[in-house]
């Protein structure tokens, strides 16, 4: 079905669930919308939508960034029961297949995508986009829609040249800030684990996420979201002060020059109208 849009309509972002609890996004309109990773229980996916006034059958697509379980947990049951496309990347639409936790054979809602290469769901023009992590493989997405433009980078290890040309392409940006190196240093994590967040194909630090925003800021940035912060090695405070204080540092103006959230995990966040 198509959708012809009025000049007018506008679209909508929340988190129904951000880090390694698990991981749902959704972006849309009054008409149909899409979830990036769907790492929550089909039942709880269906109700947070609810809150927000999203009913599940308005879901167009989901978009898959990587296979970790935090991240696909309901892949099967949306894809294979709710015949709801799956986009994902060759390598990892073999993972979710190979993946014992993931019961159903997604068989027709398989949909390939190729980084760089932009495709169309109805308004949306996506471009997938490469980032470093430990998983099978990983993408980031970049979204053109109704004079919007929007870019997305969790599990980020390090932030790339390409990843910072598609956050310096955006007016909103949801990037990844997931642990404070001080607690992490400091915290009951082994010396393997804290490599591993650590390596370069990991994740994101709070002090990583403000060094960049603050030297890479742009007066077109509308909104910045901090996503997948550590349940063990940050929580919401010291993500927004460490990059608050940083982008004051540099005399932006929050709340002003751009808004700065933080997604919670396990919990539906407010919904932001672009």
């Amino acid at each position: 079905m198509q959708y012809k849009l009025f000049q007018s309509e506008r679209f909508s972002f929340f988190s129904l669930s951000s880090g390694s609890c698990g991981n749902c996004y959704y972006l849309g309109n009054s008409y149909y919308g899409i979830l990036i990773d769907v790492g929550l229980g089909p039942r709880v996916i269906k109700k947070r939508l609810a809150e927000h006034g999203v009913e599940l059958s308005s879901i167009m697509a989901i978009l898959i960034t990587h296979d970790h379980y935090d991240h696909i947990k309901s892949v099967g049951q949306l894809g294979a029961k709710m015949h709801i496309p799956v986009y994902a990347t060759h390598q990892v639409h073999r993972a979710i297949r190979n993946n014992p936790m993931i019961h159903q054979n997604l068989n027709g809602s398989s949909k390939l995508i190729e980084k760089g290469k932009t495709f169309k769901i109805e308004d949306f023009h996506i471009t997938p986009f490469e980032v470093p992590h430990d998983s099978t493989d990983n993408v980031g997405y970049y979204f053109e829609f109704g004079g919007q433009r929007l870019t997305l980078a969790t599990d980020v290890g390090s932030i790339t040249d390409e990843i910072a040309h598609y956050m310096g392409k955006a007016n909103h940006l949801i990037i990844e800030s997931n642990y404070d190196e001080d607690l992490l240093k400091n915290g009951s994590y082994p010396a393997h684990l804290k490599q591993r967040i650590t390596c370069g194909t990991g994740h994101l630090s709070n002090r990583q996420t403000a060094d960049f925003l603050a030297n890479n800021f742009s007066s077109q940035f509308r909104n910045i979201w901090l996503c997948h912060l550590s349940g063990d090695n940050n929580n919401p405070e010291l993500a927004y002060k460490t990059i608050s204080e940083t982008l004051i540092k540099k005399g932006i103006n929050i709340g002003e020059d751009v808004g700065l959230h933080v997604l919670g995990r396990n919990v539906l966040s407010a919904k932001t109208n672009f």
